[in-house]
């Protein structure tokens, strides 16, 4: 399959993306599974995960090893060659994170559990502090590597990528993504 020309949405499409869904990047036995909160509407509008300039998801991982070339969102499925997949807390798009409720982030905590128990990935890495505390019931959770497991899936917690986080720039991600990455790649 070839992957999709890149494209700037309209207005109208982004207008459209409310509620859509992205297909997720996910195959068996992933070294690690990243998994946004949920797709903005940039994202969705153009169907492929962190799509969005200015979001430092692609060149996070690459500095951090991940991968030996800066990705495009649009060959995302070059990741699994990598062992490496995307998928979201909350499947559906919204305009911002904080337009979730409670109940989205459980219901999206019990579907990605039910994805990890069907693919087995050795790392669950939740893109955002607040949406594993939400869909995890874990209030006290933190960056870095959590003692709960998701099913038999290792899970860390690392900031969202998108441009909009200023508490972590891209040498703080990049740091925090290769600690991941050093971890994920001894875990058996």
């Amino acid at each position: 399959m070839k992957p999709s020309k890149p494209f700037k949405p309209t207005k109208e499409q982004l207008l459209e993306a409310v509620g859509k869904t992205l297909p997720d990047v996910i195959a068996p036995n992933l070294r690690v599974l990243f998994c946004g909160i949920n797709p903005g509407l940039y994202t969705a509008a153009v169907g492929h995960h962190f799509a969005r300039p200015g979001n430092r998801f692609w060149p996070a991982l690459h500095k951090s090893g991940f991968t030996d070339r800066l990705i495009s969102p649009f060959d995302e499925r070059e990741l699994l060659k990598l062992g490496i997949g995307m998928s979201n807390v909350v499947p559906h798009a919204t305009a911002s994170a904080a337009e979730l409720t409670k109940e989205d982030f459980a219901a999206g905590g019990r579907l990605l559990a039910q994805k990890v128990k069907r693919y087995r990935p050795r790392v669950v890495a939740i893109l955002g502090v607040g949406a594993y505390r939400h869909a995890f019931n874990q209030p006290k959770a933190a960056v870095g590597e959590q003692a709960e497991k998701i099913h038999s899936a290792r899970v860390w917690v690392l900031p969202n990528p998108s441009g909009l986080n200023a508490n972590y720039q891209l040498p703080e991600l990049v740091r925090l993504f290769r600690e991941l990455r050093a971890k994920a790649d001894v875990i058996s």
